[in-house]
């Protein structure tokens, strides 16, 4: 019997003799995305096209950078190690996507994740939504070798201070003489960093913990769910600038304090999902194979969680984006003369008509991030959910 609402797939795939041209077999190791492109997928294929030339661009134009990242700083041999495997994902996926189309056809049904990636992908707002969230994230990842300058690097502040948007600096230069662009390239590696891992560690301890109170009840219910209404009746803000004010600001304090403030909400979403799955068969019929409770919650309660979960992830990484932003620009979150998007924007405050780029330009790069966060999850949701697929 299986121990999930959803069905594994029951697919065969049928072999046939054809074979990759060899033209067509250079042009997708040359040129990855352009096959998939003449065909008529332009998403797809335009998508994977731009990201090679992009990963391209880096060792013609980064040379010195990529060879000496391999005895550089932690943060240069990340994006080297992001570099290939960017490039080593693009080339088999492109390689894959070929064989595919010669090789292999479908004959049988398709599983409920293949049916939800497909009504994900024919919404063009949601697609275009995940792509932007993923091109933001490789930017952070690769910002060393991206930045045209470094990002703490002041120059004279009697020449090159407050300079508009120009070639040699695209988005213009603060009031430190340090460049906009580099700053903003660096300060998304915090500014993603931040949501992406605080919002994990919310949702773990969320689901954990709503889980257990749902699927126990009783007393041990009570208690958790008391517990996450005192947490939730404290103002957020304020909770975080009074824990703040305590310690010292660091990214590994802002962190932890986002992730440790954030779970009651996955924690009720995850007990109401609880509430009408502990009662199903298949959790039925473990009972009476004699599964542990920890055995019901951990490898059939919660996989069958995961949906609600996915969706919420999504949509709290860009509230948490905004959080840390707002707690920077208040001074309370990343500290000078670290980068990230909401101290660039507290820079720029008091030169709003004369320097507007300083603050304008990150003000976009969250307002983009946390909008493409949203729309990406309202199509995951409308994906997942097999009463909103059209």
């Amino acid at each position: 019997m299986s121990s999930t609402l959803w069905s594994t797939p029951v697919s065969a795939m049928t072999e046939s003799s054809d074979r990759l041209l060899p033209g067509r077999a250079v042009l997708t190791f040359v040129l990855p995305g352009l096959s998939q492109l003449m065909r008529g997928r332009i998403a797809s294929g335009g998508f994977v096209l731009l990201l090679w030339l992009g990963f391209a661009w880096i060792p013609i134009m980064r040379w010195e950078r990529v060879t000496g990242a391999i005895s550089g700083p932690w943060d240069h041999q990340l994006a080297l190690i992001t570099w290939i495997l960017g490039v080593t994902m693009i080339l088999l996926w492109s390689f894959l996507q070929e064989r595919r189309e010669k090789t292999f056809h479908t004959i049988s049904t398709r599983s409920q994740w293949s049916l939800a990636w497909r009504a994900f992908g024919k919404s063009k707002v949601a697609v275009a939504s995940a792509m932007t969230v993923v091109v933001f994230y490789l930017v952070a990842l690769l910002a060393p070798f991206l930045a045209p300058f470094d990002p703490a690097a002041q120059g004279s502040l009697l020449t090159e201070r407050m300079l508009a948007p120009s070639l040699l600096h695209p988005l213009g230069t603060d009031q430190f003489a340090r460049d906009v662009l580099s700053r903003a390239l660096y300060g998304a590696r915090i500014s993603l960093t931040i949501g992406f891992v605080a919002v994990s560690i919310s949702m773990t301890i969320g689901t954990l913990l709503g889980a257990t109170s749902g699927f126990l009840g009783g007393k041990v219910d009570a208690v958790v769910m008391r517990f996450v209404d005192m947490v939730i009746s404290f103002p957020r803000l304020v909770l975080l600038i009074a824990i703040i004010a305590f310690f010292e600001p660091s990214i590994f304090l802002i962190v932890a304090v986002l992730g440790l403030t954030q779970w009651p909400q996955p924690t009720r979403l995850v007990r109401g999902e609880v509430l009408s799955l502990r009662e199903r068969e298949f959790i039925q019929a473990g009972r009476a194979l004699g599964f542990s409770r920890a055995r019901l919650i951990l490898r059939h309660i919660i996989p069958n969680t995961l949906v609600p979960v996915i969706v919420a992830a999504t949509l709290g990484i860009g509230d948490t984006i905004v959080l840390e932003a707002g707690l920077s620009f208040l001074g309370l979150g990343v500290q000078p003369p670290t980068a990230s998007w909401g101290t660039m924007v507290a820079d720029g405050r008091d030169n709003l008509l004369g320097a507007w780029w300083i603050s304008t330009f990150p003000g976009l790069a969250i307002v983009f991030i946390v909008l493409s966060f949203n729309l990406a999850g309202d199509g995951l949701r409308d994906a997942l959910d097999p009463r909103l697929r059209s």
